[in-house]
């Protein structure tokens, strides 16, 4: 699985390629999937393009994403603290919802992590457990009990230096141990995420790409969309693939 990783908290300085309003995220969104990208994770921004949880701009995002691409490709969204501080007020969003997204994500290491989860699970929302590398994320979630019943678990290595990048993920994967027998999918972010991807291929992982993990392409250059990201993904994961076989 290659998941496309939309557009991430960045944000208009980042640049006119990333996308924000609904319309613009529904069109990068259908061009990455006819690249290859078989799973969504986009970042619901407010009019002034600031992440949110609110009820109206994600049934918005949802709605606009899927009219343009299959039913059979799953859309999901971030619950980060950045979005909605207090752990409460994320748990009363999620359960305000007039729409919901096939998954969504929870980082390991925020405060009410495991009330964030449960009140997805709650209303039929899949868990994704994001563990971000330089956290105690891996550690909370090998004691959770909610650990068995989430969708796959994000191991995200936080470690933008791709002459590191690989061994930061290796020590990840680690501290993940069996990782209560979920599916892992491994990506890094920056200048480490092109690293991580091909690691993820040797070692036959799940993996994302898109413009909130790096605006770069492998030869440096600066990517001009998602579609462009998940082509070379694609490529880049399979050859580090074959490389391994």
């Amino acid at each position: 699985m290659v998941q496309l990783c939309v557009n991430g908290a960045r944000t208009s300085a980042d640049g006119a390629v990333v996308p924000l309003s609904p319309e613009a995220v529904a069109d990068s969104v259908a061009e990455a999937v006819a690249a290859g990208a078989t799973d969504v994770h986009v970042h619901p921004k407010t009019p002034c393009g600031r992440d949110t949880l609110s009820p109206r701009v994600l049934a918005a995002t949802l709605e606009a994403i899927r009219a343009r691409v299959p039913a059979s490709v799953p859309v999901g969204v971030t619950t980060g603290a950045w979005a909605e501080p207090g752990p409460a007020a994320r748990v009363a969003r999620i359960r305000s919802w007039t729409a919901l997204p096939d998954h969504a994500s929870v980082n390991w290491h925020e405060p009410g992590a495991e009330e964030v989860a449960a009140a997805l699970i709650e209303r039929g929302v899949a868990v994704e457990a994001g563990i971000w590398s330089g956290t105690e994320g891996a550690a909370l979630f090998r004691r959770s009990p909610l650990g068995p019943r989430v969708l796959r678990v994000l191991a995200e290595v936080t470690d933008p230096d791709p002459a590191t990048a690989r061994d930061s993920a290796h020590a990840l994967l680690a501290r993940l141990g069996t990782a209560h027998g979920r599916p892992v999918l491994l990506h890094g972010e920056e200048g480490g995420a092109w690293p991580v991807l091909r690691l993820a291929g040797r070692l036959g992982l799940a993996t994302r790409i898109g413009l909130e993990d790096t605006l770069r392409l492998p030869d440096g250059g600066r990517a001009t969309s998602n579609a462009e990201l998940v082509t070379a993904g694609t490529r880049e994961w399979a050859a580090a693939r074959r490389g391994h076989d």
